[in-house]
């Protein structure tokens, strides 16, 4: 509305807000205007007290924006998400993980992922890095306490140690039906022998076995996978597994994963270890495999409304029976350290087994498994030996590079006759000590 006053420059007063009405009040009292307050409300759509109230000179207290715990953490995640960084955070969840242990972030997950929602610049990160999938509907059902466990691999996880380079990281993951109970298990392999000592350690851990153990189309459990026209054939050796602990074998039909969810939303949370690319050891990232494990455990689950591991007992009270400590024995982990001695070979039941030079001094992880050594760097699979009598037991290629630190000024093709006809010598001498 208008009020006309003759000033200098225009003949009307414009009131547009309740602000405008102190500035009406200093006119008034120096033109000596009559001004109605009422019908100064009644065109603003406000109580003629609340006009009155700010015609008398009443303003707005400013609001002052409050700070948010988060805001002095802007700087590291900002630098978290950016390009060049190696680690990786797939969900906000693992960023908010990340900060409260590494940074000692103090917020609830949700007023996290809230705070990151409002800032374009993060939440941009995070939808850069989400990729839709088409979901796929699929019935919702719970076990009975000790049914069913499901476990699956996270396979091959690329992972940037400090002390190691790269490595490829398997996690195998059980989890109990009922209570959502997992266990976690880090390994450099996929075998079937390390899948065997995994189930058997988990069975131990919990006293007893599910009746029925879900799993995908695993090469080293399916010689032939399930689909919608065959149940598929279950292989020889994990079916004699499953007989000595007396637990069905329930595969998946291929390419329908959702059907053993509980195991791939563990999957995850998994995924979480990205955010550590470049920031750990070989050991350290073991650990943190333990840690999201424990935390997953002790944490409440949103089909439950319980933590899985306040559910584990009844879980446990209804899982069948162990089978005797013979028929466990068959599946320890057959896996321990040995120290590679000067002569660039490892001990084992008082034989000798070659390695290559460049590990002499150092400890490495020796595994037996059908009759053979298997060779461990933590990572890598250093060499293979069949398990002989024989007091030594050398590869061609490992004692060729004995020779030749030893005989530097012998050229390639001497060093190979050499080494060929040396290594006959000590075979023949041995084969005449067990005659003798």
């Amino acid at each position: 509305m208008y009020y006309p006053i003759e000033l200098k420059d225009t003949k009307y007063f414009e009131i547009n807000s309740l602000m405008d009405l102190s500035k009406l009040k200093d006119l008034k009292e120096e033109l000596n205007i009559k001004v109605n307050i009422s019908e100064i409300a009644k065109d603003l759509g406000v109580d003629r007290r609340t006009a009155k109230k700010y015609y008398d000179g009443y303003t707005k207290p400013k609001i002052k924006k409050k700070s948010s715990k988060i805001d002095k953490f802007i700087p590291i995640i900002r630098e978290l998400l950016c390009d060049s960084s190696s680690q990786k955070f797939h969900y906000k969840t693992n960023l908010y993980h990340y900060l409260v242990d590494n940074h000692g972030l103090d917020v609830a997950s949700s007023t996290f992922r809230h705070f990151i929602k409002n800032h374009d610049e993060f939440n941009k990160y995070f939808s850069k890095t989400n990729r839709t999938s088409k979901s796929v509907k699929c019935m919702r059902y719970e076990t009975e306490p000790g049914e069913q466990a499901q476990i699956d691999w996270k396979e091959d996880f690329r992972f940037l140690t400090t002390d190691r380079g790269f490595v490829d990281l398997n996690v195998f993951v059980f989890i109990l039906g009922y209570s959502r109970y997992s266990i976690y298990y880090a390994s450099l392999d996929k075998r079937q022998d390390t899948i065997f000592t995994f189930l058997n350690d988990a069975f131990q851990k919990l006293g007893g076995v599910p009746k029925i153990i879900v799993t995908d189309n695993l090469k080293t459990v399916m010689d032939k996978p399930r689909n919608q026209y065959s149940k598929g054939t279950i292989n020889s050796k994990f079916y004699e597994f499953a007989k000595d602990y007396d637990f069905k074998v329930q595969p998946c039909i291929a390419a329908r994963a959702q059907t053993k969810g509980k195991v791939e939303s563990q999957m995850k949370i998994l995924d979480e270890l990205d955010a550590y690319q470049g920031k750990l050891t070989y050991q350290e990232l073991i650990k943190k495999v333990e840690k999201l494990n424990l935390r997953k455990n002790m944490t409440i689950h949103q089909g439950t409304s319980k933590t899985p591991i306040s559910l584990l007992e009844i879980d446990k009270g209804s899982l069948k029976p162990l089978p005797s400590k013979e028929i466990r024995s068959h599946y320890h982990n057959h896996q321990r350290t040995v120290k590679v001695n000067e002569s660039s070979m490892i001990s084992y039941k008082s034989n000798q087994y070659s390695l290559p030079i460049e590990y002499i001094g150092k400890t490495i992880n020796l595994q037996v498994e059908d009759n053979y050594l298997y060779l461990y760097d933590t990572t890598k699979l250093i060499a293979r030996h069949k398990i002989t009598d024989k007091k030594l037991n050398y590869t061609q290629d490992h004692y060729q590079q004995t020779v030749k630190a030893t005989m530097p000024y012998k050229d390639e093709i001497d060093i190979k006759k050499y080494s060929k006809e040396n290594l006959k010598k000590i075979g023949a001498l041995f084969d005449n000590e067990r005659k003798q």
